[in-house]
């Protein structure tokens, strides 16, 4: 070995040397990183001591039930609003900002209704109608405990009755009115104007702020309820297609078992069929639209739309489309001529990757268990953050529709009759505000729900790297078993999991401990960002967007070093920062081989997802859009057909990826140990590889070429 040989070496740590005592993953460990685990431990304790407070203080009702003037909740049983599920506001044209629509805290009173008023009637009206059947109508909107014993009059300053009831419909629980657009004009019912109640006519529009205001509400309101009718109606199609995309997922996972490179082949071959046939389609779409009325109109033009269906109309879609389709076509294209080599050499360590998971099938299944525990982490979380968020007390405050030096002031609504305030302000009220306080818990908050986020980082990416070392010390058994598998443990992959929760839970917390800080730092910039977006700072905006990018790089390789570093830990036993120095120093030392191989393969298994994702994606979008002949009149009739196939393209992709993550860290595994064996071992009979035959007779001619190539850049 040369002196720049040695320079090189010693930048990047000592190559393994030859130990004839090593034959794969180490039994006789002790445990590492023994602080990090206690300090996991009672972090797991304080975390249950969190949900136990916020379970005792919380109340989900809050979150369910809305609240009226009174602090009482509407339609929750056993109270006396049981059979009054909707709240109802005396005077919404007082909410007159989204704002105050979407936190529903208006200044008006509210309460509970067992229906939503259905017609358009005036107090005046009713109390001086001849059908007592409009006053008794009017009286359920009026104050619990009302009588009409007072004037007219009386009753609107005491606000004990609205002036005026309209037409509205329940949202959230809640009575809005039910506005419409007819031809451009914001109507309620057939009428665009009301009667306030004192004898004055207004226009529908001032209801909300503005007539612009009005549509925004109302196709937010429509939009939601349109997605979910069509979440309702094709739920179970949606169902039927991601068990479709995990039966390709499987059976792609079991032919790649037995058929690696014809498989390899066809995929990319399928891909790059798939992506064509898009780009002929949109041609011809584009080509049907010329000469159509409206199919030219820009998209910029035409704005933001909730009907989708109405972009597919346009040319200009179309071509963006073909366009997109055409640019990510001629990239793979060309990134398939100059990686034709390597992905012969990607192919071989496939085939290799294939036989891993053959011996040890049950790997297929161990997703399954990540996902599960996963969702009890997302559960925890969940619900300790809604009890958490709804742990604070009822606070009321002073309204008036006068001025009023108590305005908005906290108030008690059981004493506020015969205080101080009352005399003040006489048509003063003290009405239900928000839930918050002013107690040293209240004020707190913001520090347990940042406690519970950070938790469930940490533990979400406790049970990754659960799963990664489980994986890893599995298929690493595999690859150094001299004889394939009569060497290897009976049950590979239960053992990596035992060893890896006895030993190395301490090393599993502190990686994933790095990881979470990280990524609640970023949580925590997201939240600074969005208070700063109202400044007018640009130094703070560029400096925030430059912590941000820094945090996010930061993130992803943290992500890969602790990757390498827990394969590293399924292998030897050692502690966290031994295994990530030995990982890091390790791919240092095998720079071009990790860009030749693994990302080689990495881009192997995406182009394999996007096969699976854009199969079931098209199959969906001919389905959804009563293009299958066969079974035309089963797909369901829907607002939004993006609906549907969106939800099956996102779930097929996260089906897929949980497939092929388990390819991944066996493919990342091997590639590891395969570097390890070429420094311990020389292939004599002596020191023999490893590695199988296959997998040595093309990997090392491959690597040969790298290893001229990093000869050179030495040099």
């Amino acid at each position: 070995m040369g002196k720049d040989s040695r320079d090189y070496y010693g930048k990047h740590g000592t190559p393994q040397k030859y130990d004839p005592t090593f034959k794969g993953p180490i039994y006789n460990r002790g445990c590492t990183d023994v602080i990090c685990c206690v300090f996991l431990f009672l972090a797991i304790v304080g975390y249950v001591a969190v949900g136990i407070i916020a379970w005792t203080h919380g109340d989900p009702r809050k979150v369910i039930y809305p609240t009226d003037s009174r602090g009482e909740f509407c339609g929750q049983k056993g109270t006396k609003n049981a059979d009054k599920p909707f709240l109802f506001y005396f005077n919404i044209a007082m909410c007159v900002s989204p704002l105050v629509l979407l936190e529903f805290q208006c200044p008006t009173p509210q309460i509970c209704v067992q229906q939503c008023p259905d017609r358009f009637l005036t107090f005046l009206n009713a109390h001086s109608s001849r059908e007592p059947r409009d006053f008794e109508y009017y009286k359920q909107f009026c104050m619990p405990g009302f009588r009409s014993g007072k004037s007219v009059a009386e009753v609107l300053r005491d606000g004990e009755c609205p002036a005026v009831i309209i037409p509205s419909k329940p949202f959230a629980r809640r009575c809005f009115p039910a506005i419409h657009a007819s031809k451009g004009v914001i109507m309620v019912g057939n009428e665009t104007t009301y009667e306030d109640g004192h004898g004055t006519r207004k226009n529908i529009t001032d209801l909300v702020e503005g007539a612009k205001n009005a549509n925004r509400v109302l196709e937010a309101r429509q939009l939601a309820m349109r997605i979910f009718e069509d979440f309702t109606v094709s739920w179970y199609w949606i169902v039927i297609g991601l068990v479709i995309a995990m039966v390709l997922s499987l059976l792609f996972i079991i032919l790649l078992r037995y058929l690696a490179g014809i498989m390899v082949w066809v995929m990319i071959v399928m891909v790059i069929l798939v992506l064509g046939y898009g780009i002929f389609h949109c041609y011809m779409e584009y080509s049907r639209l010329r000469g159509e009325a409206g199919a030219d109109i820009s998209l910029v033009d035409l704005g933001f739309q909730t009907d989708f269906r109405v972009y597919l109309h346009l040319r200009q879609t179309w071509m963006a489309f073909m366009i997109i389709l055409s640019i990510l076509e001629a990239v793979i294209i060309l990134l398939l001529i100059f990686l034709r080599k390597r992905i012969l050499i990607a192919i071989a360590l496939i085939k290799e990757a294939s036989r891993a998971v053959g011996h040890v099938m049950c790997s297929l299944l161990y997703p399954l268990v990540t996902f599960f525990l996963l969702c009890l982490c997302i559960a925890y979380w969940c619900t300790t953050a809604v009890f958490l968020s709804t742990s604070n007390e009822a606070v009321y405050k002073v309204f008036d529709d006068t001025p009023c030096p108590l305005l908005r002031n906290t108030c008690n609504p059981e004493t506020f009759p015969s205080a101080n305030e009352s005399r003040l302000c006489p048509n003063a009220r003290c009405q239900f505000a928000f839930y918050g306080g002013e107690s040293a818990y209240h004020r707190s908050l913001l520090g347990l729900q940042i406690f519970n986020a950070f938790m469930f980082f940490w533990l979400s990416n406790f049970v990754l790297a659960l799963g990664q070392v489980t994986l890893a010390g599995a298929f690493a058994s595999y690859y150094w078993a001299i004889r394939k598998p009569d060497d290897m443990p009976a049950f590979p992959l239960f053992s990596a999991f035992g060893r890896a929760l006895r030993y190395h839970t301490g090393s599993l917390a502190f990686g994933s401990l790095i990881l979470a800080i990280v990524q609640i730092i970023r949580v925590i910039l997201e939240y600074l960002d969005q208070r700063l977006k109202a400044a007018q700072n640009k130094f703070a905006k560029f400096l925030m967007v430059c912590l941000k990018c820094c945090f996010w790089c930061l993130e992803k390789f943290i992500r890969f070093l602790n990757r390498n570093a827990y394969i590293m830990i399924a292998i030897y036993g050692t502690n966290f920062c031994t295994s990530a120095r030995n990982a890091f120093f390790l791919l240092m030392r095998n720079i071009i081989r990790v860009a030749v191989l693994d990302k080689v393969t990495d881009f192997l298994f995406l182009l394999g997802k996007l096969l699976i994702v854009g199969s079931v994606g098209i199959l969906a979008f001919f389905f959804f859009t009563h293009r299958i002949r066969i079974v035309q009149d089963s797909a369901p009739p829907l607002n939004y057909y993006w609906v549907p196939i969106l939800t099956v393209i996102i779930g097929s992709y996260l089906i897929a990826h949980g497939f092929f993550s388990v390819y991944g860290m066996c493919v990342d595994t091997l590639f590891l140990c395969f570097c390890e064996d070429l420094e311990r071992n020389d292939g004599s009979q002596e020191r023999p590889y490893f590695m199988s035959p296959e997998l040595r007779d093309i990997l090392l001619k491959g690597n040969s070429q790298a290893g001229e190539q990093e000869e050179v850049e030495e040099k």
